[in-house]
């Protein structure tokens, strides 16, 4: 694919899976300052709809950070000369919580390819070990040229 902007093709896909833990609810919300009691406080949390501590939307949303990147370094390996960034996620659903103990496998699939312009549109959804949806939305890279 010598002398693409993206280097990528539509129909491209990559899968990251990861078991989120109790540890990583609790770092999370030390990381990110969200103490909200649905997801550290046991107690209280089983007196919510969920009956248990839920994963942080943002937490689960950051496993498609990864799958991105699989995307971009494949991009960079083919020849791009544009190093590709997130311009951004776009209608981002959270569709079921997301508890400690689950499997969770982000799932990134590029939809349209843009190369005049240096862009790719991609689908973007999280799923459990059971297939359950968690999460869907789209996300955008961009390739950013060095100046000169």
């Amino acid at each position: 694919m010598t002398g693409c902007a993206t280097c990528l093709s539509v129909g491209e896909a990559a899968e990251f899976s990861r078991t989120i833990s109790a540890a990583d609810i609790a770092a999370f919300a030390e990381l990110s300052g969200d103490h909200d009691p649905v997801h550290v406080d046991a107690e209280f949390a089983a007196r919510t709809a969920f009956g248990r501590v839920i994963a942080h939307g943002a937490l689960v949303m950051g496993l498609l950070s990864t799958a991105a990147s699989m995307m971009s370094r494949r991009s960079v390996e083919r020849g791009s000369p544009g190093t590709p960034v997130s311009a951004g996620y776009d209608r981002i659903r959270f569709t079921r919580p997301v508890f400690a103990g689950e499997t969770l496998s982000a799932r990134y699939v590029v939809q349209e390819v843009d190369d005049a312009r240096g862009r790719t549109r991609a689908a973007v959804e999280v799923v459990n070990g059971e297939g359950e949806t968690c999460l869907v939305g789209t996300h955008i890279l961009a390739w950013v040229r060095a100046p000169g």
